[in-house]
């Protein structure tokens, strides 16, 4: 298995975000990623994928958000090259947005028909071969420095040549936001299991029925965490998810593919060495710009904002 291409998705319209992802395309909102750098949301997920080998990108987004992402990014480009044209940072950076376009295409869902319709309108990019899937609100931080998250279920992909899931424990009150999982503990490996059982969000009765893991903690369970090695199948199994759903609102859910998938072929979860931050909740921003922050160049500036932030509130 060689994983050279990367899907990100990002139609949603960011509700959670309103009304600030009214004028702006939430995954467009700037944080400072670990180089000390501010950038787009997008951009520090492209460059998770980039850095971890993959070759080519593919946005699925809504209608006529491809003109407003290549638009705000070349004209990021020109600013760099011209106001900043004196700056090592600014033509690095610029470099990298160049790259970035270089190996760049959108993929447009026209109706939001849920995560899995998102999913398959990739099928023409990824031509029949293995892809990373991820999440156009979700940031990464490694817990290895030499290795980035998606590099981790890059790596285990190609090593078992299946489809790979990221997953982390997560409290039982926390698993209806999630999709669930349990499985048998894989030999020779640390954190990796064969997926057997997958519910989309569910009960806590229903998580503590079907879903416990043994060697977890008391009280938790295995969740994903917005980062999956998809192979071709897939798709045709989404295909026909779609062609049986023919009631008005459909939601294509992609966990029934993958429970699909985990029934007819090997198919793993691997606990993320690292974490995940969601971006469109409620202070998602703030908590992964803090966590970027102290992963990363700027982390004394950013224990020192921390620091002085409370000292002054706790004075009032």
């Amino acid at each position: 298995m060689n994983i050279k291409k990367a899907v990100i998705t990002a139609a949603a319209r960011g509700a959670r975000l309103y009304p600030v992802a009214d004028t702006i395309q939430k995954s467009m909102l700037p944080i400072v990623d670990v180089d000390g750098i501010n950038k787009p949301i997008i951009q520090i997920i492209a460059e998770e994928a980039l850095l971890s080998g993959i070759e080519e990108l593919c946005i699925i987004c809504a209608p006529g958000d491809e003109t407003r992402y290549i638009d705000s990014f070349q004209s990021l480009y020109k600013t760099l090259t011209t106001s900043f044209k004196h700056s090592e940072w600014a033509q690095l950076q610029a470099a990298n947005i160049k790259n970035l376009l270089s190996r760049l295409s959108f993929k447009v869902q026209d109706e939001p028909l849920g995560y899995g319709h998102a999913v398959y309108q990739a099928k023409q990019f990824a031509n029949n071969e293995p892809f990373l899937l991820l999440l156009g609100d979700y940031l990464y931080v490694s817990d290895i420095p030499t290795k980035r998250c998606a590099r981790q279920l890059i790596e285990l992909a190609n090593q078992e040549k299946c489809p790979v899931s990221m997953v982390n424990p997560t409290a039982e009150h926390l698993i209806s936001r999630y999709g669930t999982l349990t499985g048998k503990t894989l030999l020779n490996y640390n954190g990796v299991y064969q997926v057997e059982k997958i519910i989309e969000k569910p009960s806590i009765s229903e998580a503590e029925l079907i879903l416990q893991t043994p060697g977890l903690r008391s009280g938790y369970y295995l969740c994903f965490s917005g980062m999956h090695i998809i192979t071709p199948l897939a798709f045709d199994l989404l295909a026909e998810s779609i062609e049986k759903q023919n009631t008005t609102p459909k939601n294509i859910l992609l966990t029934p593919v993958l429970q699909q998938m985990a029934e007819s072929d090997k198919y793993l979860a691997l606990e993320m060495k690292g974490t995940r931050y969601d971006t469109s909740k409620k202070l998602g921003l703030l908590q992964a710009q803090i966590a970027l922050g102290l992963a990363g160049q700027i982390k004394d500036e950013v224990l020192i904002c921390l620091t002085d932030t409370m000292a002054t509130s706790l004075k009032r």
